[in-house]
């Protein structure tokens, strides 16, 4: 039998520890108050008592996949909240500014070349950068926003200068 120790805590802000702090007593308030115990709790999770304990002391080693299953397990629901609103079309225009997602409606030139992308509105810069750079024969660069030329100078100084 492997014995595996606690990850090491990944370093994180005072915000974030707070909100781990105040989600991990959410949980645990939320379990007493089904008059769950820990053990039952975690073996509805799929997890070790031990790793409950951490997710109610709001311990930030334990992976989001596990405060989920928890917070499944209890019949909680899990939402994202405080969203940033989308960046304005000021910001867009900002040299240098990459979005962690490329939403194709933003870009139409890139809209065009990523026809047979299927399932997804959005892409990662990455993935944006490569239908760019293979499609670029079909690209219309007089056609082209400003927004959309300082998104491809910005992918290929991230992607490919490094």
């Amino acid at each position: 039998m492997r014995i595996t120790m606690p990850s090491k805590p990944p370093q994180t802000t005072q915000a974030a520890t707070e909100i781990l702090a105040e989600l991990g007593q959410q949980i645990r308030a939320h379990r007493k108050s089904l008059r769950v115990s820990a053990a039952v709790a975690a073996e509805a999770a799929g997890m070790s008592r031990v790793t409950l304990h951490r997710i109610e002391r709001g311990e930030p080693s334990v992976t989001m996949g596990a405060y989920v299953n928890a917070m499944m397990a209890l019949g909680m629901n899990f939402n994202v909240a405080n969203l940033p609103s989308p960046p304005s079309h000021e910001a867009r225009e900002k040299p240098g500014w990459i979005p962690a997602r490329i939403h194709l409606n933003d870009y139409p030139q890139l809209k065009q070349l990523a026809w047979q992308v299927q399932g997804t509105n959005a892409l990662r810069p990455a993935e944006a950068l490569d239908i760019y750079e293979r499609n670029w024969r079909h690209v219309e660069p007089a056609a082209m926003e400003p927004h959309e030329q300082n998104l491809i100078e910005a992918l290929r100084l991230a992607f490919r200068e490094a």
